[in-house]
């Protein structure tokens, strides 16, 4: 095998280098650095106002970062021209914190979004696009019969299963979930971590989730990292995360007030 190839088989699916983001004075990527390999589940933990949205948000290409770099399978994401980010989008599924389904459509039409949404993406013929929602509803476990609903006559875990089923439509190479479990019951929330692992094997897809629910993070991460001050300070296995040594993630993990961690009086 020649260097080249050898370079592309090791090559992190997605690298981040230096990213830094500040909001007027307001601070929030600080040097962020981060590679991810390919199929694997990376989950970022944090408090609220951390910066893990905004960050998913850059990798998304929906806010531009200060300085640093976002490679994805070797393409500039972050400093690349608005073809370029669209290319490397629809390689992107995504779910979103609050589900964002679409009052005006139906269930099906929401999940049908992703099939046709992006430049340059071939349209499919609406009984297609039906049918292919139809068969990615049943693969998060709802039955065909939810699909001409609309989301408001839903409940909050089904809009969450709706919005999986919408995220993994179009088979993205890399998915990610935004606190995807806020909102819901232990046992719901348990449900959609399964669905979220199932979903990523089935895809062998490279997952990066964020979240401050650790039994989320135990569940549905190979790898775990912890984001303060706009910086990465830990990675390490879904195993380690218990007893890391470092005393801003046990502080975290172990939902403690007193420690290192200071209250955030003003989140982003």
């Amino acid at each position: 095998m020649t260097n080249s190839m050898t370079q592309a088989a090791t090559a992190p699916k997605i690298s981040v280098k230096g990213l830094k983001k500040s909001f007027g004075r307001k601070i929030v990527l600080d040097g962020f650095d981060i590679e991810i390999a390919k199929g694997e589940s990376l989950v970022i933990i944090g408090g609220s106002g951390s910066g893990k949205s905004v960050f998913l948000k850059c990798l998304l290409g929906l806010i531009h970062p200060d300085a640093g770099s976002i490679l994805v399978d070797g393409a500039e994401m972050a400093n690349g021209n608005k073809g370029a980010r669209e290319r490397l989008r629809r390689k992107m599924g995504m779910l979103f914190q609050g589900g964002a389904l679409f009052d005006s459509l139906t269930v099906w039409e929401n999940v049908a979004f992703a099939l046709n949404e992006g430049v340059g993406r071939r349209r499919i013929a609406r009984a297609h696009s039906r049918e292919i929602a139809v068969e990615k509803l049943n693969s998060v476990g709802l039955p065909e019969d939810v699909a001409d609903l609309s989301p408001a006559e839903l409940s909050g875990g089904m809009q969450k299963r709706v919005a999986l089923a919408r995220a993994i439509a179009p088979t993205p190479e890399i998915l990610l979930f935004d606190e995807p479990t806020t909102g819901l019951d232990p046992i719901m929330a348990d449900t959609i971590n399964n669905l979220i692992v199932s979903s990523v094997q089935t895809l062998g897809a490279t997952a990066i989730s964020i979240t401050h629910d650790m039994a989320s993070a135990r569940k549905i991460a190979t790898r775990i990292a912890m984001l303060y001050q706009g910086k990465i300070i830990w990675e390490g296995s879904a195993s380690e995360v218990e007893n890391s040594g470092n005393p801003y993630v046990d502080q975290f993990v172990h939902g403690r007030s007193e420690g290192p961690i200071q209250l955030q009086v003003r989140a982003l």
